[in-house]
């Protein structure tokens, strides 16, 4: 299990609200932090996959279990 600053729940929200959180979830943390998000749009691997490229920030782990996605992510 990875350990983590701040946990984003963004179950239940359509694109692009998950992406959204994220980014103001980063905005509050420190470089090297870890933000947890959960997501159940079946999109989010995409755009928060897009966006991490884009930024430079690190997705560390990506797990998909039954109707949900969770993705660790370390804050450049």
């Amino acid at each position: 299990m990875i350990e983590y600053d701040i946990e984003v729940d963004a179950s239940g929200l359509n694109c692009p609200l998950p992406l959204l959180r994220l980014k103001k979830a980063l905005q509050q943390m420190m470089s090297g932090h870890v933000v947890k998000v959960i997501a159940t749009d079946p999109a989010a691997h995409l755009d928060i996959g897009v966006y991490s490229d884009q930024t430079g920030h690190r997705i560390l782990d990506y797990l998909k279990e039954e109707d949900k996605q969770i993705f660790y992510i370390k804050k450049k």
